[in-house]
């Protein structure tokens, strides 16, 4: 090609029709792929800073399915929740029955003390006024397996009760019924004899054993009391007159227990299946999420335990469980704070689901942003490279007729050689 000689004006036009087709060329490659940098060499600042926001974006994408997974953790953890507030709902109803059961006990436990101090005035014990009988200066001390004690004395001032000694001056009968009931002592006096005061438990408490000491002692069973009183109330008191329990009450009362220990069961089963992927955040599982492409940005979210145990709740047995009101209502307590924690887990659990779904679309925006800038780097103006092309058509139609027109002095040296 080099021995070819060309006027200067057909090499010229020959060079703008090279530019115009590597210009055309260009143009027809953007309106092909829609991006004005396809590599590095189109614009180098614009490729890698493009390619910068591209990998983010997909980083945080890729940080999307986690994110996803662990808004599924939640809301299964939460329907656990749900499920074992049923659970407890339903344990309750079992509990109430058990309450509006018949007493438990056809007789209930008794012991009787006899006063041996100087009566007030010459007489015997009455209602209005026990003071008149031996039992005058009397001191009895009530006390519960938990070491609570409550002292009533029989004297002649007036009736007082201190809730926080827990203590009481009392002269009548009523004063002294109504200083155990304020107290919170499942028993009832009646007087016996002429200096004798005998002490029944309630029907709350009615499967209570009942122990008498001369001095204050705390027994060593759950559902027990021990009176103790000094000289002047009878000292160890009488022989203690056992409960005998209800066949029929008793039996009702052991298929309520047999039910109540299904749905702990199914407690214990709910809280093990509450589980997404492996991560069970009843059943002692956290959940960490990451946020962002360098790890800064994380989330834990801590587990707990709502197995029977961790809520505090256990299983029950026949004959010793639901047998009277008192043991019932520990049960029932016992419900009531179970319910109470699982409602404040399940707040807990919510406030840390709107926090992760926040974050998700914040993520979703995020990458939107990114891949805006991206593309407003690297992407084609379609109409304007449309324009272009048409334009570089043109252009290049004109170059071959300036061409043609360069040649015609050529031709005329033809025609004379001719």
């Amino acid at each position: 090609m080099s021995n070819i000689v060309l006027t200067a004006a057909v090499r010229q036009n020959l060079l703008s029709l090279q530019d115009t087709a590597a210009l055309l060329s260009t143009t027809q490659g953007r309106l092909a792929s829609g991006k004005k940098v396809n590599s590095a060499l189109d614009n180098p600042t614009n490729f890698f800073t493009a390619a910068g926001l591209d990998a983010r974006a997909s980083d945080i994408g890729n940080l999307l399915d986690s994110i996803g997974n662990g808004v599924q953790v939640l809301q299964a953890a939460d329907t656990g929740i749900t499920s074992l507030q049923k659970l407890v709902d339903t344990a309750k109803s079992i509990a109430n029955q058990a309450l509006q059961q018949p007493a438990g006990y056809s007789t209930k436990s008794s012991i009787q003390f006899t006063g041996t101090g100087a009566p007030s005035s010459p007489g015997v014990a009455t209602a209005a006024d026990i003071t008149t009988s031996k039992l005058n200066g009397g001191v009895f001390t009530f006390t519960s397996s938990a070491g609570t004690a409550v002292t009533i004395t029989v004297g002649t001032a007036p009736s007082t009760f201190n809730p926080v000694t827990k203590t009481a001056q009392v002269q009548s009968l009523d004063q002294f019924n109504q200083a155990l009931a304020v107290a919170g002592v499942n028993l009832s006096a009646v007087i016996t004899g002429p200096d004798s005061l005998t002490f029944t438990s309630t029907n709350d408490g009615a499967g209570q054993v009942i122990t008498g000491t001369a001095a204050p002692a705390a027994p060593a069973t759950l559902d027990a009391i021990n009176i103790s009183a000094n000289a002047a109330g009878g000292g160890a008191g009488g022989a203690v007159v056992a409960a005998v329990p209800d066949p029929v009450s008793q039996n009702a009362r052991a298929t309520l227990v047999s039910q109540y220990n299904l749905i702990i069961q199914q407690i214990a089963t709910t809280a093990q299946d509450a589980s997404f992927n492996g991560i069970n955040l009843l059943d002692g599982n956290s959940l960490k999420l990451i946020f962002d492409e360098t790890g800064k940005s994380t989330l834990t979210i801590a587990g707990v335990t709502f197995n029977p145990a961790g809520l505090g709740l256990a299983s029950l047995n026949a004959g010793t469980d639901f047998t009277d009101n008192v043991l019932t209502g520990k049960v029932l307590t016992a419900l009531n704070t179970a319910s109470t924690e699982l409602r404040s887990q399940a707040s807990a659990f919510g406030a840390n689901l709107s926090i992760v779904e926040i974050r998700q679309d914040f993520s979703k925006k995020l990458i939107n942003v990114l891949q805006t800038g991206s593309s407003n780097l690297t992407l084609a103006d379609s109409n304007e490279e449309a324009a272009n092309s048409q334009a570089l058509s043109t252009r290049q139609s004109i170059a071959v007729s300036a061409l043609a027109l360069a040649n015609t002095s050529q031709q005329s040296v033809l025609q004379l050689l001719r």
